[in-house]
Order: structure tokens, then sequence, then C-alpha cells
């Protein structure tokens, strides 16, 4: 049954930043969720998917639960292909989906994995995971065009599904970045990730006609506006003014963000993920404003509804994923420098070198159809 929503936090209410054991409560739940396999689904009974995955896992490594964490990237690895991907979904040890495999969901695992290293300093297993990682960026590395952008899936037979999403390849941009990171911690090649990074920085902020070519734009997802913030797309001036731009459009004040604009449903991982943008950017108070306002979702298990439809003060979907979890640890942990992890997301850490420059040449599951 579902909790009784506030009403709407009124800006400059003094909220407390993450309520008295917030941590272990949200790594409770998410371990509560965790197969015995190390798979971690999106709740109880539902199916996993590699992306929505390592979130969760990377907020048990938030949390000091490395032996989950490691259990969770170790089903990953079990799991992948031999061309280095894995399909999109997976339930009761099952593949639950065969239609497709996604690129942003392979070379998240590169994120993870790093983010994991950030905060243990375990090298062993940085090199464990090492192949896992070389493997599936190069599977994305085999889909990107000419132009930079990177095709969205391959589907059943392997054949790559021609178009590119904004918020993917943005995703992809952040794991690149994660997998070069990895290479020169152990001293192994990246110079070819190093030039996609830059192809794909460059058609992402600079060729728009190559995204959403054969589908009607996804630029009423909010995700498609601030996850070139997020990961690293656009830096400093660039990325205030992109964010200010859609605001109005997005954000529900005393509420949150829209997953879609035209839908009066405010979800809990978009907002944490804002928050995360809005670090990067350098608006730590606006972000901080959002995120106090996200605890009133959580329910006594520590896990966080999904979203909120305030048209009808209900919360739908009634589902408490450990993703949305997952993305409560990492946004307090950007806010609060928990780990020696908490800026992956607000800064980037690598820079482009003259010779990546010289060579550019050239949903979410979820959408509300209605209470």
């Amino acid at each position: 049954m579902s909790p009784t929503v506030a009403a709407a936090i009124s800006p400059g209410t003094e909220l407390p930043l993450f309520p008295k054991n917030f941590i272990r409560q949200c790594a409770e739940y998410i371990l509560s969720q965790q197969l015995e396999s190390g798979c971690i689904p999106w709740f109880d009974g539902h199916h996993a998917d590699p992306w929505d995955h390592v979130e969760a896992a990377m907020g048990l490594s938030i949390a000091g639960e490395y032996d989950a964490a490691e259990k969770a990237y170790a089903w990953l690895a079990a799991e992948q292909l031999e061309d280095g991907s894995w399909w999109a979904a997976y339930k009761n040890g099952e593949v639950d989906n065969r239609e497709r495999r996604e690129s942003n969901f392979v070379a998240y695992v590169a994120t993870g994995i790093w983010h994991h290293f950030l905060i243990t300093g375990d090298r062993e297993s940085l090199s464990r995971f090492w192949p896992m990682v070389e493997k599936a960026l190069n599977f994305v590395l085999a889909l990107q065009s000419e132009h930079g952008d990177i095709q969205w899936a391959v589907d059943g037979r392997g054949e790559p599904m021609r178009d590119a999403l904004i918020t993917g390849c943005s995703s992809i941009y952040k794991s690149f970045e994660c997998g070069i990171q990895i290479a020169e911690a152990l001293g192994k090649p990246a110079s070819n990730w190093k030039v996609a990074r830059s192809k794909l920085g460059y058609a992402l902020r600079e060729m728009p006609e190559r995204f959403d070519r054969t589908w009607e734009s996804k630029a009423r997802f909010s995700m498609d506006w601030f996850y070139p913030v997020l990961t690293g797309v656009f830096e400093d001036g660039d990325a205030r003014a992109r964010l200010r731009l859609k605001w109005d459009e997005f954000v529900v004040a005393g509420l949150g963000c829209r997953c879609v604009s035209d839908e009066p449903w405010v979800t809990v991982a978009e907002s944490c993920e804002l928050t995360m943008a809005l670090v990067a950017a350098g608006e730590v108070s606006r972000a901080e404003e959002i995120y106090r306002g996200l605890h009133r979702w959580q329910d006594r298990d520590g896990g966080y509804w999904t979203g909120y439809v305030f048209r009808d003060d209900a919360i739908w979907p009634e589902e408490k994923t450990t993703w949305t979890v997952g993305a409560m640890l990492l946004a307090a942990d950007a806010l609060a420098g928990l780990t020696p992890a908490s800026t992956l997301f607000t800064r980037v850490a690598l820079l482009d070198t003259p010779q990546d420059a010289e060579r550019l040449d050239h949903l979410h599951q979820l959408e509300l159809s209605g209470s």
C-alpha cells in the first residue's frame, strides 16, 4: 500500500541532507534484494538489467559492502557474452530479453568497476575485472559511426540498430573516461578509447542531427537535458547554461525532477541524477534543495519509491527499485563527500589530448501513460 505523501516542500525549508542511519538502511534494502548469484534485480521477483544492476552495486560500494559489490560484478563477468556484451534483461537465472543488447548498458560496467576501485583501492580486484571491462568497451567501440555517435543497440542476431540516443551516448562518454583511467592504472593500452571518447563528445556537442534520426525526439525526457552535464560532455559555464535552458520545463518546485516534460510525474532517480549534474555545474545550493526533499519517499524498509504523480497525489509505480536507492547513495556521496569516489560524476578526471583532438575530422523503461 502506498504511503501518505506530504505536500510540496517550500523552497528554503531547512531539512537534513539525509536522515539518521540513511546509508545503512539503503544498503540493507539493496542487500535484501540481491540474489545469491550476485544479481541485483529491480525489486523482488522482477528482472535485472546490466545498467541498473551496476547502479545498485555502486550504492553497495558507497555503503562499505565491498564483498556484495564484488559479487555483483562477478555475476556480470559470469554472464558476459563472448563479444563482450550482455542481453537487455535477466530473471531467475535466465536471460529474460534476447531482443537486443544495448550499448550504454554494456559500457556502464567500466563506470562501476572504476567507482569501486576509487573507494577500495583494491588493485587486485581492478585487475581481475579488467578483461570484462576491456571486452565490454571494445564491443561498444565497434558500434561507433564515422561521425562519432554510437548505435544504441544490436538486435537478437547481433545486427546494429542504427540510431543513437543522447542519454545513452552521454553515459557511454563517462564510461569511456572510466575505462581509460582503469587502463592507465593497470598500464594497459587505451588509445582507441581516447579517440572514441573525443569523437563521441564532439558528436554530442556539435552534431545533434546524429541523434533520434529514426524515431520521435527524446527531448521530452529530462535525462536528455541533464545527462550531458552529469557525464562531463558539457562543463562549467556551458553546463550551467544548459541546465538553465529547460529548468522550468522539468523541475517542479518543492518536489523534484520530472521524468518527462509533459507528464505530472517526478521521479527520485532522475532527481538524484539532476542533483549530481547541478553539483558538477557548480550549483550546489540548488542541488541540496532538490535532494533534501527526496527522503519523504523512503519506505520503512529503507527502499525508495520510484516516482510520484503530483496531479493525483499518488505514488506511481508502486515499486521500490534498487537502482533508485543506488542513485540516492551516489547523490549523497556527491554532496557530502562520503567516499573517495564522490567526484566521479561531478568532475572530469581526464583531458582530451591534442592527438585526440586532431582526429576529430569529421527509457527509461518506465513511461507514464496515466495514473
